[in-house]
């Protein structure tokens, strides 16, 4: 016998008010395809009811982590001065 694992869904304003944003904001990322939904309207031509579920919620935050370097091997480039300009700031 299978076991089935149910997995938690969320519609755009749970998980808005879980980010602590706008339920548009959501929606942007999900018809921008960032965030993967299923929709689950009862016709197609219909108001759309996305669900998202857990593990593609998981997805994209993983994909929109923020990963710092260490200061010391980061370095500035500079733009090599030219001599006919003169800098007036």
């Amino acid at each position: 016998m299978r076991k089935t694992i149910k997995r938690r869904k969320l519609t755009p304003p749970e998980y808005a008010q879980r980010l602590g944003v706008s339920p548009n904001k959501v929606v942007g990322f999900i018809l921008s395809g960032e965030l993967k939904a299923t929709n689950m309207a009862s016709r197609r031509d219909g108001r759309p009811r996305y669900l998202i579920d857990e593990s593609d919620i998981e997805r994209f935050e993983r994909s929109r982590e923020v990963i710092t370097t260490p200061k010391s091997t980061t370095t500035r480039l500079r733009r090599k001065a030219n001599p006919g300009i003169t800098e007036f700031f």
